[in-house]
């Protein structure tokens, strides 16, 4: 892994909504410098984008497995988002819940 600037996709299924999951998603990322966002989906799933050095979203993405305490995630489906020059770097400014 290097530290180059890296943006992943996730969707998270579980018990994932109701549990502060974007809350505690937002208290991680900022810890970590990421930017993006997480928000809710209608089907019960969390979404969230993760931009930052590779290193820091890897971990994020880690973390994602297990998530809060109160939360059960039993599935995290990934996409990494190509960078296409410097224009796709750095698109976020810090890290929000929508």
């Amino acid at each position: 892994m290097t530290d180059k600037v890296v943006c992943a996709h996730l969707y998270i299924s579980g018990r994932v909504q109701g549990v502060f999951f974007r809350s505690y998603t937002q208290e991680k990322a900022l810890s970590l410098g990421i930017k993006g966002w997480v928000r809710n989906l209608s089907d019960r799933r969390v979404e969230a984008v993760f931009e930052g050095k590779e290193t820091a979203v890897q971990d994020m993405i880690q973390w994602c497995h297990h998530g809060p305490p109160s939360a059960t995630v039993t599935k995290v489906d990934i996409s990494w988002e190509e960078n296409k020059g410097s224009h796709r770097l750095h698109r976020f400014i810090g890290f929000s819940i929508r």
